[in-house]
């Protein structure tokens, strides 16, 4: 699949760049990179319309409104209330019942067991025997569970073939692919981690602080999460971008070792776009698996984009079913072109998949998030 992107004949429109106004040069393109730019103050004359033209990609379009705080017809104030006492309970019950249960397997896995510390890492990513096993085949189970718990009964995935992909081409690709170092996948929501934690079980990039948490903090640390923090404590520090690049490498050559589940977007959207790839996933230059994630919806959106996290989680479990499609497309297996020059790795990567997802690209990111953030909090505090 070398050359899957020569062939795209059909290109997805690009939305346009907003123009806020940076304090700082743009920092390096890396997938620990942090956007500083300034939020948008609340006195913003831009109204509500002009603003969901401009940062269409948060938009949310459910019947639940701007940042989950619409008005709400009769009907739907109905089902939430009725959720509220009978669904909401029960679904948080069994939750706590699943997560605490993992664990406790993870704790009784790792029981006598050190972690493997690397450039100011901690992980049981490396853990073997049937430690590991038990720690994966549970993990990718309860996964699961807790999506079901969530709604997510049924879950639609589809293996596709590019139609750009060249037919004489194809069959010359090997029947065993190469194995890929990374999954890249579109950003939508939290409960992306979820999905590929019951697919692949394969390890993220996480903040320094979820490893202090509790219950959760094991768990990252079975999956190998890769922890962001801002300061190095060693001389010889790689920093993330660093030890992300090795882990890619390490996983395209062990079939032991946990495969990298990267969102090189660096922030959720509503489903519908497709933001700038970010090129720490691309920087090790070896094969990737692309993974498209859809939320369809009636009532509300699952996706994680202008809503408070306590909100979507409330609204989330008051909805009765919720549904996940997925669709999964060949390695991708770069050129040399690419190997050279990760930006356009990165970009034909987001290429294919916008095509292949149906998504607009679009050019925003971070940055353009927070201002919109902000300015819907100014306006809506005004209302």
């Amino acid at each position: 699949m070398e050359t899957q992107m020569k062939d795209l004949n059909s290109k997805p429109p690009v939305m346009p760049t907003p123009t806020p106004t940076p304090t700082h040069p743009p920092s390096h393109d890396d997938s620990s990179t942090k956007d500083d730019r300034p939020l948008l103050k609340p006195e913003s004359t831009e109204s509500i319309h002009e603003m969901e033209k401009k940062y269409a990609a948060y938009v949310r379009n459910d019947v639940y409104g701007v940042m989950g705080r619409g008005e709400l017809p009769l009907k739907e104030k109905l089902l939430l209330g009725l959720s509220l006492v009978t669904l909401v309970p029960i679904r948080v019950v069994l939750a706590m019942f699943v997560l605490i249960l993992y664990y406790l397997i993870c704790r009784i896995c790792t029981l006598f067991s050190a972690p493997n510390r690397e450039d100011e890492q901690e992980d049981y990513a490396h853990l073997g025997g049937w430690r590991r096993s038990v720690i994966v085949q549970s993990g990718r189970f309860f996964s699961r569970s807790m999506l079901f718990v969530f709604g997510f009964y049924w879950i639609s995935e589809t293996y596709r073939i590019p139609n750009s992909q060249d037919k004489s081409e194809a069959k010359n690709q090997p029947e065993e692919p190469e194995r890929p170092g990374a999954i890249i996948s579109n950003h939508v929501s939290y409960l992306d981690i979820l999905y590929h934690m019951s697919s692949s079980f394969s390890s993220f990039v996480a903040k320094r602080s979820v490893a202090k948490l509790p219950l959760v903090g094991l768990i990252s640390k079975c999956l190998g999460c890769v922890y962001v923090q801002r300061e190095s404590k060693s001389s010889n520090f790689k920093g993330v971008s660093g030890v992300v690049t090795d882990r890619v490498k390490e996983a395209h050559q062990d079939k032991s070792a946990p495969l990298m589940m990267l969102f090189p977007e660096g922030t959720t959207t509503n489903g519908d776009f497709l933001l700038p790839f970010k090129t720490g996933a691309f920087l090790a230059r070896v094969p990737v698996l692309p993974v498209i994630l859809r939320y369809p919806y009636k009532r509300f959106s699952p996706a994680w984009d202008s809503i408070a996290g306590a909100r979507h989680v409330l609204l989330l479990l008051c909805q009765f079913v919720n549904h996940m499609e997925v669709t999964r497309l060949p390695v991708y297996n770069p050129s040399q072109q690419e190997k050279d020059d990760p930006k356009l790795y990165a970009e034909n990567v987001r290429r294919l998949m916008a095509t292949e997802g149906n998504m607009i690209m679009s050019d925003i990111g971070l940055a353009e998030k927070r201002i919109y953030h902000a300015a819907l909090n100014g306006f809506l505090g005004q209302c």
